[in-house]
């Protein structure tokens, strides 16, 4: 792979420890995958943040990197572990919180934005069409591939450092028109709607396709919120890292001639899988990926006058919470009796054993509360949501 003089000398040592350390990843990448060269970045989402997933090992790393490194390039963070400011109040101990921390301020010393969010392109990391970027959260990377039309692979953890570090990423996968093209059709046959129904769609395809680019025809509109909403889902069932969607999504590809058709009984089926039997909810959420302020004011219409019953979390980015502090949509939802969980999300939250059925919207949270914290799901509407949680 070729290094420009400048490169070699970050490799070599010359901008100090966490530059080559950050350099020597993001050659060993470019190498594996065949990368000519390096190319520059102007964004960067970086996942593995919760303690919960990174342990001590990867604290030590954050810390060590922490001495000399900073971020070159605008870099944001995917959710923590806890909301950092409430986190007692949501049964999180102060034995993960204290490490948590230590984590953020590792992050914080080298320039990232402790945004905490999956969304970052809700709260002012949203980069724009053909830019190149490096971001490692894996519904963000479909969203921005597909919905922004920005370039990026899926980052590890590790490599999306290193790229905030050094302002660089090998050139491959994603960074290259050739390997964005769908290579193969789905056409939809019935209506979509709905974040619930958008993430049945994703695990439709997801476990038709796996990561094969797809071109989607058949979908007449889709919102903000149905678009991250399935942008999670195929990334979760399937490992896609774009899709084009006819009429919705800005990339053009030429149109492959392979067709799968997928019916309204194969997204019920898929819906139904996501609502087992003998499931008594005990846990509600909304936010995965998080919550928008669209959302949250539904929620707020949905709760005003209203008492909740069962526990009730609204996981978001904490600037979309301030926007509803003022708003005066956080006053309603808490005054029925929900919980905002700003900063962090069900996937990466240390909830294991804690609840035995969640019930939620999210087909991607519906997997990994399946998957990670073995409590069975049950995926509703937003409507439907509220009325469980005030049963």
């Amino acid at each position: 792979m070729h290094l420009t003089e400048q490169e070699k000398e970050m490799l070599n040592g010359a901008k100090g420890n966490a530059v080559k350390k950050s350099m020597e990843i993001l050659v060993a990448l470019g190498e594996i995958y065949g990368a000519k060269k390096l190319i520059d970045v102007t964004s960067v989402q970086i996942a593995g943040v919760s303690y919960d997933n990174l342990g001590d090992a990867g604290l030590e790393f954050l810390s060590e990197m922490a001495k000399d490194g900073k971020t070159k390039v605008l870099t944001t963070l995917n959710p923590a572990g806890m909301d950092m400011e409430n986190y007692a109040t949501l049964g999180i101990s102060e034995e993960f919180a204290i490490k948590q921390k230590l984590v953020i301020e590792a992050f914080t010393k080298m320039g990232v934005i402790p945004t905490c969010t999956c969304t970052p392109y809700l709260i002012g990391n949203n980069p724009h069409y053909g830019e190149n970027i490096a971001w490692s959260e894996s519904s963000a990377v479909a969203y921005a591939n597909s919905v922004l039309g920005a370039k990026t692979n899926r980052e590890g953890g590790p490599s999306a450092l290193a790229s905030a570090l050094t302002g660089k990423t090998p050139e491959y996968g994603m960074h290259l028109d050739e390997n964005r093209n769908a290579k193969i059709k789905i056409k939809v046959e019935c209506e979509i709607k709905g974040t619930h129904e958008f993430g049945a769609l994703g695990k439709v395809i997801g476990e038709k396709v796996k990561s094969k680019p797809t071109y989607i025809a058949g979908i007449k509109k889709a919102t903000i919120e149905e678009l991250k909403s399935f942008s999670a889902s195929i990334a979760t069932y399937g490992g896609a890292a774009i899709f084009h969607m006819e009429g919705i999504t800005p990339n053009k590809t030429p149109i492959p001639n392979e067709e799968i058709i997928i019916t309204k009984n194969e997204i019920e089926k898929a819906i139904k899988e996501m609502r087992m039997d003998d499931c008594e909810i005990d846990f509600i959420s909304v936010g995965c990926p998080h919550a928008s302020i669209n959302e949250i004011a539904k929620l707020a219409e949905l709760l005003t006058g209203k008492k909740v019953t069962k526990e009730f979390w609204i996981t978001t980015a904490r600037p979309t919470k301030k926007i509803a502090d003022s708003a005066g949509y956080t006053k309603i939802i808490e005054n029925a009796g929900a919980k905002f969980a700003a900063d962090t999300c069900c996937v990466v939250a240390p909830i294991k054993g804690r609840f035995k059925c969640l019930a939620t919207d999210s087909a991607k949270g519906c997997y990994y509360a399946y998957s990670k914290n073995q409590s069975k799901t049950k995926i509703l509407p937003l409507e439907k949501l509220v009325e469980e949680a005030c049963e």
